[in-house]
């Protein structure tokens, strides 16, 4: 089990889906943890928690330990919607007093999630997949404009005005959908609002925190999905490796989080896809934005590239363990079939080169499953599979299905 004086990573190995939070809420029903940091994305995670008494929240930006009273911190990375935030605050009963925003972090407008929603439609039939929440449209209309609205920016009214007017005029110009729905002064109104009732802090915030006690690092999404190692273009405009991770903390121990099954919601690659299997998700299904829900045999060979390409992991968090008793016909791929060749490593391209990245997603269209066998303990092959021990088990969605693994 993680030592109770170290702060703790958690990592989605996969598409995303792998359950982060089940796995964040364990950690905090188990040990004192003094917060959750958030690290990437933002109001389009979707982390299902379901406590002991039965109780079920789909957490977006707040951490999945709100349920056990643990502080959640938005650390600069995450890109926060002050409207959605609001709904999800209202359902977990407002709780405020539990969140801390870095004020360097982005802002998602409404302006921003119907440019996000424009563009996917444009695509057609060849989407590239997204929560239609905007946050993809936050970061690259950021990179472009050194005048991005900021959290820090709804403590001063005025400034907040000009920056969302432009938002406005640059992304939600003439007639486009989004403009009738969010006029400018209810928005600005809003978003002041959001200033009165969080509390925004500086970045030396972070420190401070990790310096009173034992943390835990949220991520989104999941490392097959990151900006620049994930498979372009059906990708997220968010590192989720633990890169961020690195920035705030000089020392953390690394979780990697893997199903005992490979899933992903939307298009792109998925080399296991099996559609005949039978495994029914009980929180997850097709969205209007992200579309259908995949699944298929576990991927070793996809998820061997997301360990390498992360850095490495300290421990796994192995969830959905007690699918393969009730699914025969589950199994473990190791290999693929690609041209005519056989291939059991995805050989990682140079850092930031999306053009490689897309000619990796081309090749992987391409494979097929090669090796594929039934392992007798689940655990331990993912565990050798992925070079790394398990130190969580999960046979449920509750924080006493899970099982920790001490260390040896």
């Amino acid at each position: 089990m993680t030592s109770h004086d170290e702060h703790v990573a958690v990592v989605d190995l996969g598409y995303g889906d792998a359950g982060k939070g089940t796995v964040v809420d364990a950690i905090c029903a188990t040990r004192e943890v003094t917060a959750v940091l958030r690290f990437n994305g933002g109001a389009q995670a979707a982390h299902n928690v379901v406590t002991e008494n039965g109780r079920h929240h789909t957490f977006a930006q707040f951490g999945s330990g709100t349920l056990r009273g643990v502080p959640t911190h938005l650390t600069r990375f995450v890109v926060v919607d002050p409207l959605a935030l609001a709904a999800e605050a209202a359902a977990l009963g407002n709780p405020f007093h539990l969140l801390t925003v870095d004020g360097d972090a982005l802002l998602a407008t409404p302006w921003h999630r119907a440019a996000n929603q424009r563009r996917e439609r444009a695509r057609g039939a060849a989407r590239h997949g997204s929560c239609g929440m905007g946050v993809g449209e936050t970061m690259a209309y950021a990179l472009t404009h050194p005048d991005a609205p900021r959290v820090a920016d709804v403590l001063s009214p005025g400034r907040l005005r000009d920056r969302l007017a432009a938002v406005r005029n640059d992304l939600g110009a003439g007639d486009a959908p989004g403009n009738d729905l969010a006029p400018l002064d209810d928005v600005v109104d809003a978003f002041v609002a959001f200033g009165r009732t969080v509390r925004i802090v500086g970045g030396e915030y972070t420190d401070r925190l990790l310096g009173r006690g034992p943390c835990v690092f949220e991520g989104a999404q999941g490392v097959l999905l990151d900006e620049w190692r994930g498979w372009h273009p059906y990708t997220t405009w968010s590192t989720t490796t633990f890169g961020n991770v690195a920035e705030l903390c000089p020392s953390f121990r690394r979780l990697g989080v893997v199903r005992t099954y490979t899933t992903r919601h939307g298009a792109g690659p998925l080399v296991t896809e099996a559609p005949e299997l039978d495994l029914p998700e009980a929180h997850n299904g097709r969205g209007e934005w992200q579309g259908a829900f995949r699944a298929g045999h576990f991927d070793a060979v996809a998820h061997r590239y997301a360990v390498e390409v992360a850095g490495g992991v300290d421990a796994l968090a192995i969830t959905h363990l007690d699918v393969p008793e009730r699914c025969p016909g589950l199994r473990v791929c190791t290999a693929y079939d690609v041209d005519g060749e056989v291939c059991d490593r995805i050989e990682p391209g140079p850092y930031r080169d999306l053009a490689a990245q897309e000619a990796l997603t081309r090749r992987l269209t391409r494979a097929v499953p090669h090796l594929s066998h039934r392992p007798v303990d689940w655990s331990a092959e993912i565990a050798g599979l992925l070079g790394a021990p398990v130190e969580m088990e999960s046979y449920g969605p509750a924080a006493d299905d899970k099982k920790f693994i001490p260390r040896i």
